[in-house]
């Protein structure tokens, strides 16, 4: 996938050696398109939105309402439905703290998996404890993907919601969102999708997987930090009250009460992040250029490429799935007998950035019997297979230090 030359760090040198960036799964590079955008606006149009009657005002106001647009297109839902956040755990919360808050009541179920992100594991246990709640939360099987017949099985009538990660963010496994989907609309359920691995990674279609609320980051997919959305459907959203009220949330205010604004703007309390919606945008638009489906292409080569030189090396420890297609582009592992951050730091001192530690996903990691953490390397559109040689190369240099 020739598109290094839109990325402009990737040009530069790390300890005198080029850089090669594996840490997509926590934040991924910015392509010039993205970067000029967000200068364009400051240099041009900076205004406030829905503020003003003047040119700036509307100039501004056009293009953050289009970036709504764009997003809408990229996950295949309406205008309406997409909320700007600042992140996947906002999303998380807002829907927690405006659509549970409502609607959860002593004794209902959220149903969870041991794979979580700490961001769909805390907010509704916070909840949950006011509401009278439970979380329950499923296993997962060998290759680190939730157990589908527990799954079933914690899935019953109580279940008011099934909060899940599309995919997970240490392991790379991928779930089967649209069966979960099924078995969580079977008993009357809702379901939240953490997809800040997922809809970055692979085409994301939220009316075929029928979700009801779905989370992801901006700057996971190109986009600018500070970034993310909250889809939803239209009925659940225009039934939750909003969690930020104030400016640019209502129609109308007197002393006796108010009138909430039309979607989404009902749910977008105060000046937004103007400039982030439509650097997020023009992600959006690279993405849609390359094609989703290529994305995913690109990411299971040099995923399968990884695991073939790792698999038979000494000292290796892998995690997650081997079979590439349960999997996203990431690859965690352990070197028996060093710390990970020592293998990271050592990574790091030959130009490789990767992530180390518990990834936020403390009980995933304790599950997987990794208590220290992992090392983590992930991948994105512009990484090459040259790269995963020049690593595994690397990794073998790093093995030999053992004592």
């Amino acid at each position: 996938m020739d598109v290094r030359s839109d990325f402009p760090i990737l040009s530069i040198t790390i300890n005198d050696r080029p850089l090669i960036y594996f840490d997509n799964a926590a934040t991924t590079q910015k392509p010039k398109q993205v970067i000029e955008a967000i200068t364009k606006f400051y240099e041009s149009l900076n205004a406030n939105v829905h503020r003003g009657i003047h040119y700036l005002s509307r100039e501004a106001s056009e293009l953050y309402e289009g970036a709504h647009e764009v997003l809408a297109k990229f996950i295949n839902a309406e205008f309406e439905e997409i909320i700007f956040t600042s992140n996947t755990t906002d999303s998380i919360n807002l829907v927690a703290w405006s659509w549970a808050a409502q609607n959860l009541k002593e004794g209902d179920r959220i149903v969870l998996t041991v794979m979580e992100h700490h961001s769909n594991i805390l907010p509704w246990r916070a909840i949950a404890k006011i509401k009278g709640a439970e979380v329950v939360y499923a296993d997962i099987d060998e290759d680190g993907i939730p157990k589908m017949e527990e799954l079933e099985g914690l899935i019953n009538e109580k279940t008011k919601l099934v909060a899940i990660s599309g995919m997970s963010n240490v392991t790379g496994a991928i779930v089967d969102i649209e069966k979960v989907s099924k078995l969580a609309h079977e008993v009357g359920a809702l379901i939240l999708v953490d997809g800040a691995q997922m809809v970055p990674h692979m085409p994301v279609d939220v009316k075929k997987l029928d979700i009801d609320f779905l989370a992801f980051s901006g700057h996971k997919m190109l986009g600018p930090t500070g970034t993310g959305v909250l889809y939803g459907k239209k009925e659940l959203l225009e039934e939750m009250p909003p969690v930020k009220p104030g400016g640019g949330t209502i129609r109308d205010v007197t002393l006796e009460g108010e009138e909430w604004a039309p979607l989404p703007w009902k749910h977008e309390g105060g000046t937004p992040n103007i400039a982030g919606g439509i650097g997020l945008a023009e992600a959006a638009r690279y993405l849609m250029r390359i094609g989703m489906e290529n994305v995913r292409e690109h990411e299971v080569k040099l995923t399968e490429r990884g695991l073939k030189l790792m698999e038979n090396m000494e000292g290796i420890v892998l995690y997650g799935p081997r079979d590439v297609s349960r999997r996203g582009g990431i690859i965690s592992f352990n070197i028996e007998g060093m710390d990970p951050h020592m293998v990271g730091a050592l990574l790091d001192s030959r130009g490789i950035a990767v992530r180390t530690g518990l990834h936020c996903a403390h009980p995933l990691h304790y599950r997987l019997n990794a208590p220290m953490g992992t090392v983590r390397a992930s991948f994105y559109i512009y990484n090459t297979l040259e790269e995963i040689g020049k690593f595994v190369e690397e990794l073998k240099d790093i093995v030999g230090l053992r004592s």
